[in-house]
């Protein structure tokens, strides 16, 4: 067993404060936030390095992630980027003056419009994503790949009943 750490002595700070209390989730939970806090820092160096914030990183993502012709309506984007239409568009505007996607009028409805993945962004995703990556690993150096393996199990077994949708699919 690993020495106490801050975590230990914060829950058995509340432990002893609050007696009638079960603190056991902290020992958690306050792990994996300090832990999103560094991985946000992490995230932040990388994409800052390739002149990125993470809101721009993750459009330009997504795209990528689509597949050729990297394209995909603002709408689309905005959902899996889980941020509002306003939002998005002011990501779009900063993202398509810096020439890193092209926006274009949905042959298919004329009203919508098609984001797509420029050279120039792909370019940038690309590096942004490997030096974040390089960033992740180091993150997780202290585990082996079968401790990485059963973190990732377990949190998926968290996080799932908490991902599912709220409304019925054919909503």
């Amino acid at each position: 067993m690993s020495s106490p750490d801050e975590v230990d002595r914060i829950a058995a700070a509340w432990a002893r404060e609050l007696p009638g209390v079960d603190v056991s989730a902290l020992h958690v939970l306050s792990r994996v936030t300090r832990l999103a806090h560094h991985l946000d820092r992490a995230r932040r160096a990388a994409f800052a390095e390739h002149g990125l914030e993470a809101g721009e990183f993750d459009v330009l993502a997504a795209l990528r992630r689509a597949g050729a012709p990297y394209e995909a309506s603002p709408g689309r984007l905005g959902t899996v980027t889980m941020v509002t239409s306003g939002t998005m568009t002011a990501r779009l505007d900063k993202l398509e003056n810096r020439g890193l996607v092209q926006r274009r009028t949905d042959p298919q409805d004329r009203r919508a419009s098609i984001v797509r993945l420029a050279s120039p962004g792909r370019d940038v995703v690309d590096a942004a994503m490997a030096s974040l990556l390089v960033r992740e690993r180091g993150l997780l150096a202290g585990l082996s790949a079968d401790d990485q393996a059963d973190v990732a199990q377990l949190l998926r077994r968290i996080l799932e009943p908490l991902d599912r949708p709220t409304f019925p699919s054919g909503a």
